[in-house]
Parts: C-alpha cells; structure tokens; sequence
C-alpha cells in the first residue's frame, strides 16, 4: 500500500463521510481517483467505511470481553461463536484463552444467557472468565496508516 492510499485511509479515519473532493484535495488526487482508490481498497478488503456507534446510547448497557478455554478444535468453536449476533470482536489467541470474544448485550440478564445458555453450550467450551466493562475510555480505529 502506497503512502497516498494511506493518506486516503486517514481522511476517512477522520470522517468516514468527508467527500472524495475534498479527500483529493488533501491528498493531490482528482475525486475520481480517490473513488477508485477507495473501491479498489474495500474490494481487496483493506477497510471498510461502517458507521460506529456507542452502544450504551443504542440500547446495550452491558459490554464485556470473554476469555474462553477450549478443549479439542478450537476453530470449530469459532466458527460458532462467530455465529452469535452479540460476539462483535474475535479472535482466536494464545496464551490463558485460546478465544477472546467480545460482547454486547443489552443488560447483565442478556450476557448471561449469552455465556451460560450459547457460548457454554457449545462443544468444546471447557471454560469461560467474563471481564465486564465498567466504562469506555478510550475506542479508536486510526491504526495501521502510521
């Protein structure tokens, strides 16, 4: 990735909507090649422009990390997990968990059944160790340009 696609990707880091035009601007590019810079990037699957919210604001009061100990095929039971509507970040991982799942749920009754009735219940879960979240200090997503 050439340094004015990074460019690019920093523009948009900042303001997912900022237009093409002013991106070329920035950048030293036409606002037909910074469209085409773009789709050649999200077609190759380098980003992708989502609108982030705050997912207290939206109804999910309860947000927590899970560590998870698998017993047998790990991948098996990621491919399970990544199933869950409420699993929005995972990854399998080395180290205590060979899974850490992130969760949100809309309160401390929904991650239960969330942990007890689908991840515990999935072949292979031996355990789990829940980190809830108190509060979110810090959520940012420019990374990888620099």
């Amino acid at each position: 990735m050439d340094e004015t696609s990074k460019a690019i990707i920093e523009q948009l880091q900042q303001d997912g909507r900022r237009p093409y035009a002013t991106i070329g601007r920035a950048v030293g590019l036409s606002e037909a090649a910074v469209r085409q810079r773009v789709q050649r990037l999200q077609d190759a699957g380098v980003m992708q422009i989502v609108a982030v919210t705050d997912p207290v604001q939206v109804g999910f009061a309860r947000s927590a990390m899970i560590g998870v100990r698998v017993e047998g095929d790990i991948e098996a039971v990621a491919d399970a997990m990544e199933s869950l509507p409420e699993v929005d970040y995972l990854v399998v991982c080395a180290g205590g968990f060979d899974i850490l799942a992130e969760v949100v749920a809309e309160d401390d009754d929904h991650l239960l059944d969330v942990i007890n009735r689908q991840i515990r219940a999935i072949p292979g879960v031996r355990s789990t160790e829940t980190f809830v979240y108190l509060k979110l200090r810090k959520q940012i997503y420019t990374w990888g340009t620099r």
